[in-house]
Formats: structure tokens, sequence, C-alpha cells
């Protein structure tokens, strides 16, 4: 019987083995469908978003203002719906589903868009088709806290997680690199129709492709129902009970008691109390009024795990609020690094290259430095901190606002190097009537070589971070908050320069910031987005000692 018993075992584990080698290549299989889905949509995205303001004024004979709002008006929106889409996908619908009901929309919205190009009923049906694209591709947060829900939660497993983020930012700036270059020179090239129909077909693929990997998904994350009402939920207990004595003995309060470590939340794991936020633990104290009532109202008593779901949303947003400023430090890369370059020698043998180009040496630099991360730098730094992912998400996003600022310098330095050379030889002007200081607009590459790597850290880090540490049934919406404050970055660097021009152009003074840049001094500006973000990474050092890592009850 003992050898028996002996060769089931051995022969159970082999099928255990086999089948967790089987899970396994599924699951890596799915997530490389994901990565390829990714980058077909944002090809397509920036097929159609990079050229766009020219198809309005082309094609719909807009005017320069009205085809400038349109676009921007697309755009606001298309950076609104994300958030909706992961809300449908943690409350309701489920992350696979979202994913596959907004890319048939997004399938729609490009049809409808290519059929414009051609249809009598120009403009509306183009306006249609636009929006629904903003609504069917607003699929980054729900399809990143998909591509991650693919990976267990043991520590071997979240070094491949990590891995998927660098490799979902690199798929991501592959399609936006293809989008806004090869589909952009189709449609000068060769008509709207075509340039646009190709986008139309890469949506076609990529719900292809989603469905094709369906078999190999990981789908055990179910909708835990409209977060928004467990929060109200906590907030109104919590006041009701003010004056309740929160205990010290966080085991007397409500699901402590229960060892099976089993949440009453769908979808969620119970999560360990934490003492930050103590005045919201009055929520979980069973009172002889809730003892009376079976089942007691959610609306007077919580569990624990409810309680700390909102804990963890307060713990994310100082973090969340540190990306502000650096958003609004890296668009400077699409505003006045543009104006500095507009001054510069354009000229590349016969060729003149713009200065909105050189932003491809961020996406390169991406592109260089995601691979580089990932199988370089995080093999050694694993081997000294012993931490599988070696850097912790918080740990890297602050390496990212170090590089941001020393990106801000770059471009300062350049500005005064580039100023001393107006100062000695003037402005040349060329054949073609064009002006320029004779100094070659390649200076700028390292500013945007620079900026590329704080993206690897700080944007990448985002993404891992908020979906590690937002609550199970929110993975989706919290990983759309580095959308919103990008969003707000942009916001509040109009309003930076806003300040800036209205403090520095009194006096019939041009101001550091003037429509001629040769009279001002872009370079004061520059360093003064150096020391915010100086400040800022203070601040974040300040909230990131402070911040309690989420931890479950397993």
């Amino acid at each position: 019987m003992e050898a028996v018993e002996v060769e089931s075992k051995g022969s159970h584990g082999g099928d255990g083995d086999r089948r967790t080698s089987r899970n396994d290549r599924r699951s890596s299989w799915g997530c490389t469908l994901l990565l390829v889905n990714n980058c077909l949509q944002n090809t397509s995205y920036f097929g159609l978003s990079t050229n766009l303001v020219n198809y309005f004024q082309v094609e719909l004979h807009a005017g320069s203002k009205s085809a400038a709002n349109s676009v921007t008006n697309w755009m606001g929106t298309s950076s609104i719906t994300p958030l909706a889409a992961a809300l449908l996908a943690d409350s309701f619908l489920g992350r696979y589903w979202t994913i596959t009901l907004f890319l048939v929309i997004s399938v729609a919205g490009y049809g409808l868009v290519t059929a414009s190009a051609s249809a009598a009923l120009q403009s509306a049906v183009f306006y249609a088709g636009l929006y629904l694209v903003a609504l069917g591709g607003a699929l980054s947060p729900v399809m990143v806290s998909f591509g991650a829900d693919q990976f267990g939660d043991d520590e071997s497993e979240r070094g491949k997680q990590s891995s998927f983020f660098n490799w979902f930012y690199f798929s991501m700036n592959v399609g936006s690199l293809v989008g806004g270059t090869v589909l952009v020179w189709v449609q000068t090239a060769h008509g709207w129709r075509l340039g646009y129909g190709i986008p139309a077909l890469l949506s076609v693929l990529a719900v292809a492709l989603f469905m094709a990997g369906t078999s190999g998904y990981r789908r055990n994350q179910p909708p835990g129902g409209f977060p928004a009402t467990r929060i109200a939920q906590v907030v109104v207990a919590a006041v009701r009970k003010w004056d309740v004595e929160a205990p010290d003995d966080a085991a007397v309060l409500h699901e402590c008691a229960s060892d099976d470590g089993v949440s009453t939340i769908q979808g969620s794991r119970r999560l360990v109390h934490t003492d930050q936020f103590r005045f919201l633990d009055k929520a979980a104290v069973e009172t002889e009024g809730d003892r009376r009532v079976r089942p007691a109202s959610p609306w007077r008593l919580c569990t624990v795990t409810q309680v700390e779901e909102l804990k963890c949303v307060l713990r994310l947003l100082p973090v969340w609020a540190c990306g502000i400023i650096f958003a609004a430090a890296y668009t400077q890369m699409s505003t006045t690094f543009i104006l500095q370059g507009d001054t510069l020698d354009p000229r590349l043998g016969s060729f003149r290259v713009p200065a909105a180009v050189l932003s491809v040496f961020d996406t390169l630099s991406i592109m260089i430095w995601v691979p580089l991360y990932d199988c370089v730098i995080v093999p050694l730094v694993r081997r000294l901190t012993g931490n599988s992912r070696g850097f912790t998400p918080l740990a890297r996003m602050g390496i990212g606002f170090v590089v941001l600022t020393i990106t801000m310098l770059l471009a300062g330095v350049l500005e005064v190097a580039r100023r001393r050379v107006l100062a000695r030889h003037g402005t040349y002007i060329d054949a073609d009537g064009a002006e320029y200081v004779p100094m070659s607009i390649f200076w700028q590459v390292p500013q945007y070589v620079v900026v590329g790597a704080a993206e690897v850290f700080t944007f990448i880090g985002q993404l891992e971070f908020f979906y590690e540490q937002a609550p199970d049934t929110m993975r989706s919406v919290c990983s759309g908050l580095p959308s919103v404050a990008f969003a707000l970055g942009n916001y509040a660097s109009s309003a930076i320069v806003a300040v800036v021009v209205r403090a520095t152009a009194r006096g019939g003074r041009s101001g550091w910031i003037p429509d001629d840049i040769n009279d001002g001094h872009l370079d004061y500006f520059f360093w003064l987005l150096a020391v915010l973000c100086v400040g800022n990474f203070g601040a974040y050092l300040v909230v990131a000692r402070w911040y309690n890592y989420k931890k479950t009850v397993d």
C-alpha cells in the first residue's frame, strides 16, 4: 500500500506540474495577444489623431481655430472615457466583456470615419465615427489591468507582472510611432480613404486577436459592484458613529473575528487593518444597535475590508497628486521644446526637420530603455535588493522624477548656449526666408532622450503601482488615475505659463516667454520648472515614506 500511495502521489504531482506548465503557456500566449492588440489599437488611434486637424481643414473646410477646437474637444473626450470604461469593467461587466464591447464600438467608429471620406453626409458621419472611436478606444486602464490579472500574487509572478507593464508601454509606443508616421504618410500620399481604411482594418484585426486568446485568459476577477456606494457607506457609517471610540484592538472590528480570509465584497480579498485614518474605523465598530438588527445595514456597519478600500484610495491620492507637477514638466516636450526648436537650424542635408518631429527621439528612447530596463537594469538591481521586480514601484517613480528634473536642466543649459550663439552671431536668413539661430536643432536630441527615460521609470511605475495598490475591485478605475493626473498636468502647465507671462512682462518688458523667444528668457522658465520638479520630488519623498503598502489576509 505504501508503494502504491507513493506512486499515486508522484503521479498526481506530475499531473499538477504539467497543468501548471500548461496554464503558464496559455497565460503567456494570452499576454502576448494583449500586447499585440494594444499595439494595433494605438497604431489606429494615432493614425487617426496625429493628422486630424488637417482633415478638418481640408475635407470639412473648417477654419484653423475651429479645427483646433474640434481636435482638442475630441481629445478631451478621449481622456474622460477611459474612466467610464474602467468603472463599467470594475462594477458591472468585468474586464473581458468590457474590452470586447469597446473593441466592437471602436470598429464601428473607424468604419464610419472611413466611410465619411465618400459619404454624402460627410460631416455628420465623420463626427459620429470620431466620437465612437473616442468611446471605443478608451481601453488602456482596462487592458493593462486585464493583462496584469494574468499573473498570480506570489513573488515570482510579480516579477513577470512587472515585466508585462514594461512591454505594455513599449507596445503602446510602437503603435504611436507607426500610426504617427507611416499612416500619416499614407494619408498625405494616397488620400484619406486609404489612410483611414488601414486603422479600420487594424481595429477589426484587434477584435479578432483578442477573441482568439479567449481560452488562454485568466478571468478570475468578477465585477464587485459600484465602488462609490461602498465608499459612501463607510463615510456615512463613520459620521453616524462620530461619538464612538475606535478600539485599539482591531480584532474586535466587524469582519476581523472571521478567520476564513473571505471578504463579503465579491471579487475582493480581505484586507489587513491599518492604523492610518483611524476615524474611518468607527464604521466597523459594532454597537448594541447594530446587534439588535440582523443583518445590520451597511450604511451603519461596514466590514474592515470595506473601510480599508477607502483607506487604500486615500493613500493613493497624495502619490497621484505628485504626478501632476511631473506631467506639467513633461508636457513641455510638446510646447516650449518646440518653441525652442523652431529657432534652431533645421537643416539635415537638403532636408528640413520640423521641430515637432524631434519627439520621435522620445519614442525611440522609450523603445531602447524598456528592454534595457527589463533585461539589464532589473536583474542587476534584483541582486542588490532581493526584490523580484528590482525597484519597488515607489522607488521607480521617484527615479523618474529625478530624471525629468535633469531634462529641465538640459533644456535650460541648451537655451543658455542658444542665447550666447544668438548674441555673438545673430540670426541667419536662408534663401527661403526662414530665420534661425546658427545652431543645429539636433542639440535638442539629448533632452528628448532623457524624457524617454523618465517615462520608462515614472509612467510605467505608475501603471504598476496603481494596479497593485488599488483595491481588488477598483483596479481598472485606479489604473486610470495617472491619465487624469496627466490631463491636470497639462492644465497646470498652462496656468504656470500664464502666471509667468503676467509676472515677467510688466512695464513694457518682453518677459520670459514672448511671441519671439529670442527676446525672452526661456532658460529662466526651464530653471523654474527644474525648481518645481525638485520641490515636487521633496514632497514625493515625504509621501513615499508615509505610504503604507496594502496587505491582504492570505
